[in-house]
């Protein structure tokens, strides 16, 4: 099975007056279909720059980034906040991608109306996003993603706006989500414990310029939920694995 995602040998610096400011060097990775990889970093390591170019929101300098995808719209992006706008509803922002793009047919509409009863919004369509929850208007902001059928979704610390009970809650919630619709995800965040509950894989980056130092399988088995392995034993080996190796390439972190 060809991979969804291939970077190979990826670079970028930030170049400004002052000086220049090398962000990532020689990222290399691939992502199978139907996987969820987390990405954690010490602090300004990259994590995000690397999102914003797999997005094609920033040109690499050198390397290559490669789609097995041929789908119309293959990536999805979740930013840190859910970016909802307040004077549109639920639904009309659920619809804003498609307006965006000029698919906003009835079959497209159809399917969001869909996607927000199916994840708990069906009673709440015409409501502001002040009258929701921090959850749920995370639910709301992933069904915007997802009405353009995504193969590949990226999430930028997507729960860290949230509190901690909320964001356990929500997290779950999402990776069930991409779980049962077969979705691949790669997530970038500074919290190890959410790396690891969350990922099939968790890419461990250096002290910037970010460069990969670990690629750790996550073997939890298959009854895994992102709640239920957080008390095993092997959680903590894992946390212990990741930590030591942020802390011993000199990086700072935020866990």
């Amino acid at each position: 099975m060809a991979s969804l995602l291939s970077v190979h040998d990826l670079c970028y610096t930030y170049h400004t007056r002052e000086a220049d400011t090398p962000a990532l060097a020689q990222i290399s990775f691939h992502v199978e279909p139907g996987e969820f990889v987390s990405i954690v970093g010490p602090s300004g390591c990259g994590k995000s720059t690397l999102l914003s170019i797999i997005a094609g929101l920033i040109a690499p300098e050198s390397g290559t980034i490669a789609l097995g995808t041929d789908a119309p719209h293959p990536i999805g992006y979740m930013f840190q906040r859910d970016q909802l706008l307040e004077w549109r509803t639920i639904l009309s922002n659920a619809y804003l991608g498609l307006e965006i793009r000029g698919e906003l047919t009835p079959e497209n509409k159809a399917y969001v109306k869909h996607l927000l009863t199916q994840y708990g919004l069906g009673d709440f369509l015409s409501r502001r996003p002040s009258q929701l929850s921090g959850g749920m208007r995370q639910r709301a902001a992933l069904v915007r993603t997802m009405a353009l059928r995504p193969e590949l979704l990226l999430l930028d610390e997507p729960f860290s706006a949230l509190d901690y009970q909320t964001r356990l809650s929500v997290s779950d919630e999402i990776w069930r989500i991409l779980r049962e619709t077969g979705k691949t995800a790669v997530l970038v965040t500074h919290d190890i414990s959410e790396a690891i509950s969350l990922g099939d894989r968790v890419l461990v980056l250096s002290r910037r310029p970010g460069r990969i130092v670990k690629d750790i399988p996550m073997d939890f088995g298959p009854e895994r939920t992102p709640l239920s392995v957080r008390g095993l034993p092997a959680f903590q080996s894992y946390f212990q694995e990741i930590w030591q190796a942020m802390t011993q390439e000199g990086g700072e972190t935020d866990a």
